[in-house]
């Protein structure tokens, strides 16, 4: 009776669960094909400016949103199909500038501006976490018992802090007479503006995301090297098998599985880089998918947001996370599969 009463309780719960997850997956798909714009007329305004003897008018013809009852502008929703994708994507421009061999042409685009930091941005710094954050675990493993825990504390800190805050504190190091720039001038004695250029801003975002994430790498990492089958280390090193040797053949391929686990996190949290380009100001040299969709839904002069164009570039950002998670989860289904037969 208990287990009728938990299997009945179970499938609705499920149920909702996928439902909450999926439906504003749904809702943002269908937006991506539709636009919404207010119903417009046309209206005859007349306009009379005072003269010395008479009036002069003049009658123009103004179009103008169209206002309910309420006061509110009245709105209207229609089907567009790809219309959206393709004004997000700009293959007209992007293949005309192909055929030109124009780099800075494809650059000049916005989406394919954004999808190559975004894509730079979550390449380069995946082995640099893994790297970093491996390379923590393995010097506070070795290290005295005694200093361990200040060491785990020291070493957290970087990833307790809100990424907006860590981010405009690395800025406000480097931005005009910052601390380091003002170091750095009085040693080269050059002036040095840090953020004047696209590739120094995004040194500093790589810098920035190491320094923040590979703390998690590290946490991960120390808790995978407490498993590890000491018989196994200790007949490496009566074979005389080196440090590295060592690490190699033992360490890494027990810590494999963590590190997929630690690579499709970072790069499901990275490709939706977003707080970085807020916290250097960096939207007139570098920008993101993330940053881009969030442009999109930025009211304009008139109050109109762009949420069909928002819509296609959120799903052509999830369509991207999915294609990078691609490799690491056919390993791990590999594994997997190996692991049961």
């Amino acid at each position: 009776m208990k287990f009728k009463t938990f299997a009945a309780f179970v499938g609705p719960s499920v149920f909702m669960m996928l439902l909450f997850i999926a439906a504003p997956l749904v809702s943002v798909f269908i937006q991506s094909f539709q636009v919404t714009q207010p119903v417009l007329e046309q209206v005859e305004v007349e306009t009379c400016t005072p003269g010395f003897l008479t009036q002069t008018c003049t009658t123009e013809i103004k179009t103008v949103p169209v206002l309910g009852e309420d006061g509110k502008t009245i709105t209207e929703t229609r089907w567009v199909g790809l219309e959206s994708y393709r004004n997000v994507l700009q293959m007209d421009k992007f293949w005309e500038a192909v055929g030109n061999g124009s780099w800075n042409d494809i650059m000049q685009i916005d989406f394919w501006r954004a999808l190559r930091f975004t894509l730079s941005f979550t390449l380069l710094t995946l082995p640099l976490v893994i790297g970093v954050g491996l390379a923590i675990a393995l010097a506070v493993n070795n290290a005295a018992r005694t200093i361990r825990g200040p060491v785990i504390f020291v070493s957290l800190l970087p990833f307790i802090i809100t990424p907006v805050i860590g981010s405009l504190s690395i800025y406000w190091l480097f931005v005009g007479d910052g601390i380091l720039t003002a170091m750095m001038e009085r040693w080269t004695g050059t002036n040095i503006s840090m953020f004047a250029q696209a590739w120094t801003i995004e040194l500093l975002m790589y810098f920035y995301r190491v320094w923040h994430v590979a703390p998690f790498a590290f946490v991960i990492f120390y808790a995978g090297l407490q498993t590890v089958n000491m018989d196994t280390l200790e007949s490496a090193v009566i074979d005389g098998a080196s440090r590295w040797e060592r690490l190699r053949h033992v360490i890494v391929p027990h810590l494999m599985p963590l590190i997929v686990f630690i690579a499709l996190i970072h790069l499901m949290d990275c490709y939706r880089v977003f707080e970085e380009i807020v916290g250097f100001r960096s939207q007139a040299h570098v920008i993101s998918l993330q940053w881009l969709t969030y442009d999109f839904m930025t009211p304009d002069d008139a109050g109109n947001r762009a949420i069909s164009r928002a819509s296609a570039s959120a799903m052509l950002t999830m369509i991207g996370i999915v294609f990078l998670l691609v490799l690491p989860l056919r390993r791990t289904w590999r594994d997997h599969k190996g692991s049961a037969h």
